[in-house]
């Protein structure tokens, strides 16, 4: 699997598991981090696979989701 494949599974299994979410982190804020990390990514020379990552799965394990439980973030 290439890195664009990757990037797309990531972002739909993203948006499966986020959209609706009443917390205001849901598909739409991760959207927005996600293409804001893309545009100071181009400007500071990173990674761009890696930072795409980072910003559609930063609120995946997070506590508000999971009652407080951070074990979550192992599975």
């Amino acid at each position: 699997m290439n890195k664009e494949e990757i990037i797309k599974r990531t972002a739909d299994y993203v948006k499966s598991r986020l959209s609706g979410e009443g917390s205001g982190h849901d598909w739409w804020h991760i959207y927005r981090v996600w293409k804001t990390a893309i545009e100071i990514c181009k400007k500071e020379g990173a990674d761009l696979f890696v930072v795409q990552l980072a910003a559609l799965l930063h609120d995946i394990a997070d506590w508000k989701f999971h009652a407080g439980d951070y074990s979550e973030a192992q599975n």
